[in-house]
């Protein structure tokens, strides 16, 4: 798939992709060799339209009235995902966001290997963290060319995260994950996914709210 044509899919659309490669995942381990669109979309509160829809993007999936080769249709998705590849990530600021992201064993199964982690505290820096050292902020352009750095987290507080994914752009790095509550400015061709865990939290209370629930604190 070209350049092109990979704009015309919606960020929702490669959201569930993500989902249905979980549950993919799940059925395999539950022996099914087919699923057909209706329980794949069951699984995931969706429509059997809406999955058929999503895999048309990429090609034909299945065979009517028999459903989808599950193995082939995870291992499908996931190089449509780019799972089938290793990217090599460098970390940035080993607070507890930070250390919690090192250990998240899951990262290394989907192919994401944490190869650097950085910090600018001098009492962090040069200690071991979970396996990696943490090595100082001033090195970052060096290591980050040394170590083929595909991918960055950013999980620093909102007053250094522009300062540091400036750093990170310098360095070579093409794709951020920022984990601090600040909209980053960036060069356009710099790929850009935000985590802000108070909007998901101001989600859910929103529809906590409209559900006529209140706080235990009240």
């Amino acid at each position: 798939m070209g350049k092109a044509e990979t704009r015309k899919i919606s960020e929702s659309t490669i959201y569930r992709l993500s989902l249905y490669y979980r549950a993919l995942a799940v059925v395999e381990k539950e022996n099914y060799t087919t699923i057909s669109s209706k329980e794949l979309a069951k699984r995931e509160k969706l429509t059997p339209a809406q999955v058929r829809k999503d895999l048309s993007f990429f090609g034909s999936f299945g065979t009517r009235g028999l459903g989808y080769p599950v193995v082939e249709l995870k291992r499908r998705i996931g190089e449509i995902l780019g799972l089938n590849k290793i990217w090599n990530v460098a970390l940035v600021g080993v607070g507890n966001i930070g250390s919690a992201l090192v250990s998240y064993k899951e990262f290394v199964r989907q192919g994401f290997n944490i190869k650097l982690i950085f910090d600018n505290d001098q009492r962090k820096i040069g200690s071991n963290h979970k396996g990696l050292k943490v090595a100082d902020m001033k090195e970052l352009n060096k290591l980050v060319a040394e170590e083929k750095i595909d991918m960055a987290i950013i999980a620093v507080p909102s007053m250094a995260a522009q300062s540091v994914a400036d750093d990170l752009v310098k360095a070579g790095v093409k794709a951020i994950f920022n984990f601090a509550p600040i909209n980053l400015k960036l060069p356009k061709d710099i790929i850009l996914r935000n985590q802000n865990m108070c909007l998901e939290l101001e989600h859910l209370s929103f529809a906590m709210t409209n559900m006529g629930n209140k706080p235990w604190s009240k």
